[in-house]
This record gives C-alpha cells, sequence and structure tokens, in this order.
C-alpha cells in the first residue's frame, strides 16, 4: 500500500533539508570569519521555542547570528576555527556589540 514508503521518503527529504540549511550556516559563517577581525563566538542556548544559536562578533561589533543544532556543534565549530568561545548566559554581550548596533540605528 506505500504507507511506511511515504514516511521514510518524507524523513529522507526532511534529512536533506537539514543538511543543506546546514551547509548554507556553515557557509555564512564561515565567511564572516574570513571577511573580518577579532571574531569571538558567544553561544546561546536554546530555549522552549528556540534552538541553539551561534553568535559571531567581530571586533569592530560587526555580528551575526545563526541558529544551530545544538550547543555541543557550535562549541566544536569555535574550537575548529579557533575562536574564542564564551556562554552568552553567563559573560552577556561585548560593549562593542551595543555600540556597532547604536551606531546602525543612528544612521538610519
Amino acid at each position: 500500500m506505500g504507507w511506511f514508503s511515504r514516511k521514510r521518503d518524507r524523513a529522507a527529504t526532511a534529512a536533506g533539508r537539514d543538511a543543506a540549511v546546514e551547509a548554507a550556516t556553515v557557509a555564512h559563517l564561515e565567511d564572516f570569519i574570513t571577511t573580518r577581525r577579532g571574531v569571538e563566538a558567544f553561544i546561546e542556548q536554546p530555549t522552549t521555542m528556540t534552538r541553539a544559536t551561534l553568535l559571531l562578533i567581530a571586533s569592530d561589533g560587526e555580528w551575526t547570528r545563526r541558529s544551530v543544532g545544538s550547543v555541543e556543534w557550535a562549541r566544536k565549530f569555535a574550537s575548529g576555527h579557533r575562536l574564542p568561545a564564551y556562554d552568552a548566559g553567563v559573560v552577556g554581550y561585548p560593549q562593542r556589540m551595543r555600540d556597532y548596533n547604536a551606531r546602525r540605528r543612528s544612521r538610519g
């Protein structure tokens, strides 16, 4: 009848979609690292509403945030790229990020 094959096809499609999303995320994060100076990683814990996120902040305060599969994945990514990694819930966010956001808002 095909009931189980449909479920398997949906699972394969979801896995392929997840892999494509992860590849795009990795590409974006690596591009940010290679085109900015002094990048640090801030790992945000998952909540009931969101997945774990990895926030990269450059020395001038420019930042990017991406949802990642897990906190462990984020730590491994940061370690693999030799980035200092911090738990954002413990250390907070650096002042340079707030200053960068304020400069962007004032430009309008």
